[in-house]
């Protein structure tokens, strides 16, 4: 069913006490923790990047649950299952790669479970896991499977399931096991429950496929321009523009959470004619998949930096990007720098926010991508010109401290 155009807006206000230094130039950096490094290559416990430095798609992702790491590498078709001292564990592949060769040549003795996968999938880089061990994985399929939706959406994608020990499971497609591709994934989440979420693009916003335990569809919510809810209440002469940021489902309960970014025509006092476009506001949107109801709004306050231009001082505006949501409700936000990533961590129900800088060299940081843990840790894996990296950011810490105090 789609999600009705039923909302009430109320934005909640956090007081400036409870910011702390949300306000402030200053905000403490967060220590970064270096689990285990991967060489480039082909073999099976390497990453198998070309060059860096050209041009292109970069198809790798990263999970993690309970200290295991599942790093997916679509260019070798395989996904890699390493403790947290970077000892492979076990490695899924396609059965007609080159993965497959190499393995089938090797005269390695490892200890790692080695299992092929018939069904040929290539992977862009989605990932989760859940609390079974259970891997989900998004795949791209042939032009020859591929399906135009009714809104013209080229629908091309699949989500397979396979156990831990390596038995292939099935693939899920929109109404379930076996169903028909889904448009182009954007992610992929597991609840507390193991209910799988698959958020896809759409025009002008998201899809979202909820599913049972059983693997079939339970819910569909479409979220776009039309149907969101429009910025109302505010003291705004012109005309004002959305962007559907992000859409991730809640870990515990039947909500997605929807963060939109609004922004605002900029006209010029003195001619009066349009001379660009201001960023008004963020608010975070709770979307009730069984009341098809939105709730009322959260104020998710914008990065804010300062720069001297011309010995005067100017400042902006920066709207966070939406990362996930723990099990115990804190919603993570985060943006780059210029020396790295800022992170905002926000309890709407107790009015929190908390701020924390990662500290990230981006010259040598060729690319990046970030996982957050249902229990509040950041997981990144770095890509350099020498290798690729693992870390975590021990946010689950900071907040148990601050709760407990």
């Amino acid at each position: 069913m789609e999600i009705m155009k039923k909302y009430s807006f109320l934005a909640i206000c956090f007081s400036s006490l409870l910011l702390g230094s949300c306000n402030s130039g200053s905000v403490s950096t967060l220590q970064e923790e270096i689990l285990f490094s991967l060489k480039y290559g082909n073999f099976e416990e390497q990453i198998s990047i070309d060059d860096l430095n050209n041009v292109g798609e970069v198809r790798t992702g990263i999970a993690m649950r309970d200290g295991f790491f599942y790093i997916v590498d679509g260019k070798a078709e395989k996904t890699m299952e390493l403790n947290s001292y970077g000892d492979l564990l076990s490695i899924f592949y396609n059965e007609d790669s080159k993965t497959a060769e190499l393995i089938n040549k090797s005269l390695k003795s490892a200890d790692t479970v080695r299992q092929p996968l018939s069904f040929p999938f290539d992977y862009p880089g989605q990932i989760a896991v859940d609390s079974n061990k259970c891997i989900y994985a998004a795949c791209s399929i042939g032009k020859n499977r591929q399906e135009i939706g009714e809104e013209g959406l080229v629908q091309n994608q699949l989500v397979l399931r396979y156990e831990r020990d390596g038995s292939f499971s099935d693939y899920i497609g929109q109404q379930g096991p076996g169903g028909t591709p889904f448009p182009l994934i954007n992610n992929i989440y597991v609840t507390q429950k193991d209910e799988l979420v698959v958020i896809c693009n759409a025009d002008d916003g998201f899809i979202a496929y909820w599913f049972g335990k059983d693997s079939f569809l339970k819910y569909t919510a479409k979220i776009n321009t039309e149907n969101a809810p429009k910025l109302k209440g505010m003291d705004i002469k012109t005309e004002t523009y959305m962007t559907i940021g992000n859409v991730i489902p809640s870990p515990t309960e039947y909500k997605l959470f929807v963060n939109i970014d609004y922004y605002a025509n900029y006209l010029d006092e003195d001619s009066m004619i349009q001379s660009g476009v201001n960023y008004v506001q963020t608010l975070l949107y709770s979307l009730d998949c069984e009341t098809e109801t939105f709730g009322d709004p959260i104020s998710i306050p914008p990065y804010e930096e300062s720069v001297v231009v011309d010995y005067s001082r100017l400042s902006y505006k920066i709207a966070y990007d939406f990362l996930g949501i723990t099990e115990s409700g804190w919603k993570y936000f985060i943006v780059k720098t210029s020396d790295g990533f800022n992170i905002e961590m926000i309890q709407s129900e107790n009015q929190k926010i908390l701020r924390r800088h990662l500290n990230v060299n981006h010259d040598k940081n060729l690319y990046y991508t970030m996982c957050l843990s249902p229990t509040g840790i950041i997981t990144a894996l770095y890509l350099d010109n020498d290798n690729a990296k693992v870390v975590w950011y021990r946010t689950d810490n900071l907040i148990d401290a601050i709760v407990k105090n």
